[in-house]
């Protein structure tokens, strides 16, 4: 039987692997230099590198040179959804490295062909045609040239504490982040207030979340704004690094019909949301909406540069016919390909979608309890295995406490848990959690009973 399935009469259920023991590629090497040429030789690109340096990663674990395993709640990047080195995704690699591996951009391979069919049959209609670039910033630049080809307008309405990408047109839709220093950005890109249940200030009478009052007046100031050229709006189903914020039930059909009364196009970036990380197999799917484009990324490829844009023949009839073009070097590779078709492979075959829903609500049963152990927890929020957890100094006045989570961040990481938390002022100081989705309940408890350490241990928590 093939690692990772075991049967009985009826189903096919996940078991995980129970091999946790540390690669060797790059044991016995001196942190200390390994530091040194660190600072001497590699360019900052917009963040603090850890200290310790990483020889290895296997299962849900990274392990550092000087010997520290760590479990890894972020999947790296918010990526490896099936955890560091599976075997069959390791076998897939090297099986196309040795013979099928890079092609001219206008040729197709069986496996670009497989992933499009593969990927299509797991989407609702609508989505029906599909292509494949490296990175997610690539796709949502694709996604959002293609509304404005198809449309032949050029404004685009992003988010205010979404997160898509660096490259000029993803840049432009994202505002909490990463637009400074570099003169005019991208014409054309509005933006709607970024919902955010726990501090909004548009609130009903009895204090709860008024978010349709919030996206009202948010459309109205587009509208103001808005020179008539309205081709899409692009949004995450959460919001990762604003905070892991959800949008409220019913956000997304809502903000669909502005986009259909406006003759916008709906673009859906689910680069950390897809394949089964929230409980569904996309998070569109637990909304019951239809955008007209998705992206996808991170979690399709397990860690490897692969992400999608899909989207309706129609569009693409049209597209075709004005000459829409985002033709690059590494488009429809089919060694990613092969292993976004393997992810989806695995993730059907392997029930991990339910593995994944049963074990989010594990999750997020024990963090809530966290929240009534200590006062510096203000929120708790996510769905399925991803989490947000907010540290503030005060219930009352919610102000973030950043210096004071960066402590909590640091005290798990070194009892063995690496839960990122999202430090700059704008992001809010939240740990983002989203361990990989064959994480067992066993492996599931013990991160969290660490967490709960980590807490227990760290002077200025404000215990209840």
């Amino acid at each position: 039987m093939a690692p990772g399935i075991t049967t009985d009469n009826t189903k096919m259920t996940f078991v995980p692997s129970r091999n946790d023991e540390p690669p060797t590629l790059y044991q016995g090497l001196n942190e200390t230099e390994l530091q040194a040429k660190t600072q001497k030789f590699l360019l900052n690109y917009g963040t603090k590198f850890n200290k310790d340096v990483i020889c290895g990663s296997k299962g849900l674990y990274v392990y550092t040179v000087s010997g520290h395993k760590v479990l890894d709640w972020t999947s790296g990047q918010m990526s490896c959804l099936l955890g560091h080195g599976h075997p069959e995704i390791v076998k897939v690699i090297a099986d196309h490295a040795a013979s099928l591996d890079h092609l001219f951009s206008g040729m197709v391979s069986p496996p670009v062909i497989s992933l499009g069919e593969r990927l299509s049959s797991l989407l609702p209609p609508g989505l029906d045609k599909a292509f494949f670039l490296s990175t997610g910033g690539e796709s949502n630049e694709a996604a959002i040239k293609m509304a404005k080809v198809y449309t032949g307008k050029f404004e685009i309405v992003g988010l205010g504490a979404s997160w898509h990408g660096v490259t000029a047109q993803a840049l432009g839709t994202q505002y909490h982040f990463g637009r400074k220093g570099q003169g005019p950005l991208m014409p054309g890109m509005l933006m709607l207030p970024a919902p955010n249940s726990y501090r909004s200030i548009f609130r009903r009478p009895d204090g709860s979340y008024d978010w349709e009052a919030e996206m009202e007046y948010g459309w109205n100031m587009v509208d103001m704004q808005s020179c008539g050229s309205l081709a899409a709006v692009i949004v995450e189903c959460i919001q990762s690094s604003a905070g892991m914020h959800v949008l409220p039930p019913g956000y997304l059909a809502a903000l669909k019909r502005h986009c259909e009364k406006r003759g916008m196009l709906l673009i859906v970036d689910e680069a950390q949301t897809g394949v089964g990380r929230c409980g569904d197999i996309m998070a569109i799917t637990h909304e019951n909406v239809v955008p007209d484009i998705l992206t996808l990324s991170k979690t399709l490829g397990n860690g490897l540069p692969l992400s999608a844009v899909v989207t309706s023949a129609e569009i693409e009839r049209v597209c075709i016919e004005r000459d829409y073009c985002f033709y690059t070097t590494h488009v429809n590779d089919p060694l990613p390909a092969a292993v976004g078709d393997k992810v989806l492979e695995i993730v059907v075959r392997d029930q991990l979608v339910h593995h994944s829903r049963e074990m989010g609500v594990i999750l997020h049963v024990a963090l809530n309890k966290l929240k009534e152990k200590y006062a510096c927890i203000g929120d708790v929020r996510g769905r399925g295995l991803m989490a947000g957890v907010e540290i503030v100094e005060s219930r009352e006045t919610k102000a973030p406490a950043i210096a004071l989570g960066k402590a909590i961040g640091d005290r798990a990481y070194e009892l063995g848990v690496w839960a990122n938390l999202s430090s700059h002022p704008s992001f809010g100081g939240t740990f983002r959690i989203a361990p990989p989705i064959t994480i067992t309940k066993q492996q599931l408890l013990s991160g969290l009973k660490v967490l709960e350490k980590a807490f227990a241990t760290t002077p200025g928590t404000m215990p209840l």
